[in-house]
Order: structure tokens, then sequence, then C-alpha cells
């Protein structure tokens, strides 16, 4: 379990030599490897596979998977500061690390049987394959129970056949494993939808179009049609009507990962506009010497600390879960709702500080602009964040 320390008035995660010398490392290969060709790849759009496989061999793509599951056996805090330290250098990075490690590895590991997990985790969190989550449809967003997808359990009682549409999946152009969620009981609504681990390149699995997004864009996401798709009884992850409970609980970890992820973004953000504040001349002096430009520095650094201890909160929050198995989603919804009105914040004020240079390509700040943007909408929009912490403080259910 993460140990945990006083810092005046409250507790934070104790960064052992084993984060620091992680963070360390992370930190040096996504700004030698990463921060070199992103640019190059968010006006490409091409999906990043070499990098990818490199961030596998050093763990990164299982970090809180044990070992024995082709993972690195670290803790969630190593996994939050991966997720800075590789968003820092680009978003779309750590998007692709979001999905592998949270929303794709942290529901096989809660919920994979031991065959599913040395078949179709290993490989995963090893960074050999790339896994993908599959909730949102095109007319079921938020509201799950309504989605349109549907899986019938054959005759021979062997398989279930999938049909339907999903939308926005993430590493979905890519992805040769996807957990996906799909109705088996239409008429219980979000008690009856089921979870199941689907094989890419199998008869019935059709990539759809691929999303010309504003931001991420090296992040691969597209639509994923099933057609009679077969998909083995043993396949299913959890039970029957299991589904909406894990997508839910994934999402928790998810939450937090994309709360690292605006955190990473705002850093680099900050870090640019304090450097041209130090350098930029204006009437003879830094830009840094007025005080509008100092306030906003002042603004931006303060919503960052605010962001990294909410987000260290949910840390020891999901840490307590692993021993007791309490529910963290207060702490998830406060952090991710939080670091991602900053991140958007922060990347706006940076683009005001850099003025004409921030609306300019050949700067990374207005990539950040445009990256920072998606962290408000993805695994929960601010404003579902603001319903859950709402309904959670007013004991609603």
């Amino acid at each position: 379990m993460v140990a945990m320390e006083h810092t005046g008035a409250a507790l934070v995660p104790t960064l052992t030599p084993e984060h620091l010398e992680l963070q360390k490392a992370v930190r040096s290969f996504a700004q030698k490897e990463i921060a070199a060709i992103a640019t190059a790849f968010d006006e490409s759009g091409e999906f990043p596979l070499e990098t990818i496989r490199k961030m596998g061999a050093m763990g990164l793509m299982g970090i809180e998977v044990p070992e024995q599951y082709g993972g690195a056996g670290m803790d969630t805090l190593a996994y939050v500061l991966t997720m800075i330290e590789v968003a820092r250098a680009d978003a779309s990075h750590s998007t692709i690390v979001s999905v592998n490690n949270s929303l794709y590895g942290h529901a096989l590991m809660k919920f994979g049987t031991e065959e599913q997990k040395q078949k179709y985790l290993r490989p995963v969190a090893s960074g050999q394959k790339i896994g993908a989550y599959s909730l949102t449809e095109p007319m079921s967003g938020s509201d799950a129970g309504t989605m349109a997808s549907r899986a019938v359990l054959n005759e021979a009682g062997t398989h279930y056949i999938i049909n339907g549409r999903k939308s926005w999946v993430t590493s979905g152009p890519v992805a040769d494993f996807v957990i996906l969620f799909t109705m088996t009981e239409p008429e219980k609504k979000q008690k009856g939808i089921s979870a199941f681990i689907v094989e890419a390149g199998t008869p019935g699995f059709i990539r759809g179009k691929k999303e010309p997004k504003l931001g991420i864009r090296a992040s691969a996401t597209s639509e994923i049609v099933y057609d009679n798709y077969a998909c083995p009884v043993e396949n299913m992850l959890g039970k029957p009507g299991d589904g909406f409970r894990i997508a839910m609980t994934v999402l928790d970890a998810g939450r937090i990962g994309i709360a690292a992820q605006a955190l990473g973004i705002a850093e680099a953000a900050y870090e640019a506009s304090v450097e041209y504040a130090k350098t930029r001349q204006a009437f003879g002096a830094p830009i840094g010497q007025f005080q509008m430009i100092q306030q906003k520095i002042a603004d931006m650094k303060t919503r960052i600390e605010a962001s990294r201890l909410l987000i260290y909160n949910a840390v020891l929050a999901k840490e307590r879960s692993n021993h007791d198995g309490s529910r963290y989603t207060l702490e998830a919804s406060m952090a991710k709702l939080f670091a991602s009105e900053t991140a958007m914040f922060v990347t706006d004020e940076a683009v005001q500080i850099h003025a004409g240079m921030g609306y300019s390509k050949e700067l990374p700040v207005e990539r950040y602009y445009r990256d920072a943007r998606i962290t408000r909408i993805y695994e929960g929009t601010s404003e579902v964040q603001r319903m859950v912490i709402a309904r959670n403080e007013l004991g609603l259910r």
C-alpha cells in the first residue's frame, strides 16, 4: 500500500525511491523520445506504435499489473506519476497508456478469470498487444441503459452473437482486444448489460471510420461495428448483467488517470509560460514583471498544485479500496473534474501569455490547448462529475 505523510493539513502519498526512479526514467524517455515526435504525429494523426512498444518494454503499459501477468507490479501512485510525465510530453501517448492500464488492464485484473488474464491481459500489459474499452454508442453516452447493441446466446449455449455499433473507441483502429459492454437483457436496462472480451480480426468485427479529432490526434479513435460476431461464452467478463457495475468501477480508476493526464498537460503549458514570461520583452522589460502576467502565473500554479493534491487524495482512496473494497468514486470524480478544468484554464492562459505565438503551430502551446479540451469530456463529462459528486453528498443513488 502507498505510504502516506502529512504536509501541513493535507495527507499525501510518499514518493519512495522506486517512485522517484520511475518518475525520472519516464521523464527522460518522454522528453527525449516522445516530445521530439509529438508535433509530427499530431499533424499526421498516425498511431505512434514504435514508442508505445518501447513503453511496453519499460513496463508502462501495465504498471499496476503483477509481474506474473506481464506488468510492472507497481501501485496507483506509480501509474499517476507515469501519466503526468507522459502527458507533459504528449497527451496522445498518455491517452493510449491510460486505456491500456486503467480501462482495459484494471478491468481484467479486477474481474477477469485466471484464463482470461493469461490470454488477454499478459500480452497487453507487456506492450505486445493493444487493448481498448468500448461502452459508448452513437445514441448512448452517459445514459448506458439506452444502448442499442445486443448479445444473444446461441441455441447451443456456446457463443453470444453480437450485433451493434460502438463509437468513440480509443485505440479502436489498432486494438487487438476490446472490452465490450452490450445488452444481454434489454428489458432490465442498466442491469441487463454484460461485458465481453472480443478479439479483433475475427469474422463480424468491423472497424468503422476513424474520427477526425480536435486534439489527441495521434491517439486513434474509431467506430467498431459488430455484425453477427460470435463471442465464446468463456469470454464474458464477470457474470451476465454485471456489465454496468464493471463499467462504472473501471471508470473510477480511469478518471484518476485522466486527472493525471490533465495535470501533465497543465504542467507543460505552465512551464512554457513561465519561461516565456522571463524572456519575452515588452516596453523595455520581461513581460513577467507586469502584474497582469504575474496574476496569471499565480492562478495557474495554484490550480495545478490543488489538482495534484486532489489526485493524490484519489490515489490514497484507490489504494484503500484495494484492501477493504471501499468505493473511491467521489475522490476520483473530484480529481477528474478539477484537474480537467484546470488543464483548460491553464492552457487558455498559456495561449494568452504567448499571445500571437501561442496561436501559432510553431510552438506546442496551441497543441496543449487542443489536447486539454477532451479531458472535460471523456470518461465522464464535467457535468456528469458534478452530478456524481452532488448525488454522493446528498445520499442519492
